[in-house]
């Protein structure tokens, strides 16, 4: 297992920082999207969809994609702050409440809601492949809360912090992910990498919000599998699971990211 996940995580990689700081920005979209549609396959299969109904359901979005690239739509401010309350104040609640998926109405609006922001984000934050470094400094938030929250919570977690839903996470793993981040959001902002301007204090108020975001955007996909009576979102990554295992807290961050900037950037 550990041998199939170095070997993955090597070929992905650079896969991700190539196409991040070289690919035109067609190419970027239409890798962007892909990530986007497998991991709303994955979704949809947690949602009891049928292949049929998946199929329709992946070929209607990715034909959304294509236009609105085309088209050079963007999300109006409503959609972004719709993104925003849904992150907020709806996705906490869905983890205290525990609600179901059903393949309905309710199930299509919820996938679109996770993927389409986050395509927009991932286009959007990165305009130009020398643009490309404010996105970077976000996605590396979300693997700096991640990495160190693991290690601070083996080192002294103690108080579960959603023990029906993922074990091993831990109130204190959580708090040493959000200090780290903290001093690396100082970073960021002191090497002019945020994609607009914001003071010292509103690029750290920014960090925490984006770290605690990233933790439930973790927890809401381990509840969809719990929910849904599978470990990994699908085996598309050796080693790693699926593409949804690897990008729900990015999902979240980005699209939270993305909202913040359109709506108070």
């Amino acid at each position: 297992m550990l041998k199939q996940r170095i070997i993955t995580a090597l070929i992905l990689l650079p896969l991700m920082l190539g196409m991040l700081f070289y690919a035109s920005d067609a190419l970027w979209a239409l890798f962007a999207g892909l990530i986007a549609l497998l991991a709303l396959w994955e979704y949809g299969r947690m949602c009891g969809f049928t292949s049929a109904q998946n199929h329709r359901y992946l070929a209607f979005t990715a034909l959304f994609g294509v236009v609105a690239y085309a088209g050079g739509w963007q999300l109006p401010p409503i959609a972004w702050l719709a993104v925003l309350v849904f992150w907020l104040v709806g996705m906490p609640l869905w983890l205290v409440k525990k609600w179901p998926l059903s393949p309905d109405w309710k199930g299509y609006s919820i996938g679109w809601l996770l993927m389409v922001p986050f395509w927009f984000a991932l286009v959007g934050l990165r305009p130009s492949a020398e643009e490309a470094t404010s996105l970077l400094a976000i996605m590396g938030l979300v693997w700096i809360a991640d990495i160190f929250a693991y290690f601070s919570g083996r080192a002294f977690g103690k108080h579960k912090l959603a023990p029906a839903i993922s074990p091993g996470k831990s109130w204190e793993g959580a708090v040493g992910g959000a200090v780290c981040v903290m001093l690396y959001m100082a970073l960021v902002w002191r090497a002019g990498w945020l994609s607009f301007d914001v003071s010292w204090y509103g690029a750290i108020l920014i960090g925490l919000v984006l770290t605690v975001v990233s933790v439930c955007g973790d927890l809401l996909e381990s509840w969809l599998k719990r929910a849904a009576g599978i470990k990994d979102s699908s085996n598309l990554l050796p080693g790693h699971g699926g593409v949804f295992d690897r990008t729900d807290s990015l999902i979240a961050v980005l699209s939270v990211y993305a909202a913040i900037r359109v709506l108070f950037g």
